[in-house]
């Protein structure tokens, strides 16, 4: 009786040491946040890399040769990401600059009254898009504007495009040796949990990269395979800007309904503007009415699967507040923090779920796991002479009764 304050003064301090351990790594990771960008980037690739890795290494080849293979393969997409499609989309936006005056005058002249006269309201009384394009004109202009002096300030600093250099020239040097070790990085880990615990925490560690990897490996994948189809198909239509609305509307698909939605409209209105004629429209719900066909059933169930991925919300909500917190390295650690939590939550929840504050004192039964719990019954006592296994004896009240026939039937 008297040890218990000290125990829980004890049990205090041990969680204010661990508090204060955690905003210690916090405060780190901000003060460090653009030296440990690059092994951020380094790290994330070396785990997408490592499953083909062990893939090389089972059909034989030694893990250096497999590495090299791998290695070779991202720089290779690395390269024809900056040789062809950063100076597509740049293409694209002065296209979208150059034809921002035709939008204007569709959305005055055709898109508003067509509106009005349908729905009776003034709507260009509300709306000044004059005011609103140029907005959006001074707005691009001003970013221009900032990058150039961005630029320029980079360009002027010494020291802080050494470090951008310095970054750029160590990132791949980086990959190579997380790709390489990767196997060992977790070892030593693992060698590092107590024993006792190891079980829970290989358990958690395996379904956090399930999770993380089915957005990362498996809705990543999904989201480019859409983008290059619709672009191409958007392409093929004819339209001006269907590089880029093919390449927006496969960056959306990860948030249900948004992708193909916003795709579609965007891609009826540049029809409707380009041509004016619905056969292209015709055009554009085809290219998105194929495309989700082919993601539903065959890009998601083949690359995504039915495994628990991140919730939507979860990944914007992440994303948005790393970047707040921490800025870019912030961006880049979301989602690996995001699917962490997640999976802690649901083990959480199993823990509370198979906890007594949960089930309460009396056992019970789940059939299903959408069914209600079912208590059992207390078994009916038993008789003087022990339990029949057969059952109560139905035979008894029938020869009495037998026995009473018999009786009266005998002569007197």
């Amino acid at each position: 009786m008297e040890r218990a304050p000290l125990e829980d003064i004890a049990l205090f301090l041990r969680r204010l040491q661990w508090t204060a351990l955690g905003l210690g790594a916090c405060w780190l990771l901000w003060v460090l946040a653009p030296v440990l960008t690059p092994f951020v980037i380094a790290a994330m690739l070396g785990w997408l890399g490592d499953p083909l890795v062990d893939r090389l290494e089972r059909t034989g080849r030694s893990r250096n040769v497999a590495v090299s293979l791998v290695f070779g393969l991202m720089a290779l997409l690395v390269i024809l990401v900056l040789v062809i499609l950063v100076p597509l989309i740049e293409r694209q936006i002065s296209t979208l600059i150059v034809s921002l005056p035709r939008y204007r005058e569709w959305f005055t002249g055709t898109a508003l009254p067509w509106l009005e006269q349908r729905t009776g309201f003034e709507i260009s009384n509300w709306l000044d898009l004059n005011h609103l394009i140029e907005l959006v004109r001074g707005n691009w202009e001003r970013a221009g504007g900032v990058a150039t002096t961005l630029l320029g300030y980079l360009s002027r600093s010494g020291f802080a495009i050494m470090g951008l250099i310095a970054n750029i020239a160590l990132l791949p040097v980086l990959t190579f040796f997380f790709l390489r070790d990767w196997d060992v990085l977790v070892d030593r880990v693992a060698s590092l949990i107590p024993r006792a615990h190891l079980a829970t925490a290989s358990r958690l560690a395996k379904e956090s990269s399930d999770v993380l990897g089915a957005f990362l490996r498996g809705q990543f994948l999904v989201m480019l395979a859409l983008g290059v189809m619709y672009g191409l198909g958007l392409w093929a239509v004819g339209l001006d800007l269907g590089i880029l609305i093919g390449i927006i509307a496969g960056l959306l698909t990860f948030v249900p309904y948004l992708g193909p939605a916003s795709g579609i409209i965007l891609g009826v209105i540049a029809a409707l503007v380009q041509y004016g004629d619905w056969k292209y429209v015709a055009g554009v719900l085809a290219v998105f009415g194929v495309g989700q066909v082919i993601e539903s059933y065959w890009l998601t169930p083949k690359l995504v699967g039915d495994r628990i991925g991140l919730h939507p919300v979860a990944v914007i909500f992440a994303v948005l507040a790393g970047g707040t917190l921490f800025g870019f390295l912030g961006m880049l650690l979301a989602l690996p923090v995001a699917a962490v939590a997640n999976v802690l939550l649901r083990y959480a929840q199993e823990r509370y779920t198979h906890s007594r504050l949960y089930a309460g004192d009396h056992p019970t039964i789940l059939l299903d796991p959408a069914s209600t719990p079912v208590v059992p019954k207390a078994a009916p006592a038993s008789n003087k002479n022990g339990p029949n296994k057969n059952g109560p004896d139905k035979s008894a009240p029938n020869k009495s009764a037998e026995q009473g026939d018999r009786a009266e039937r005998e002569p007197q």
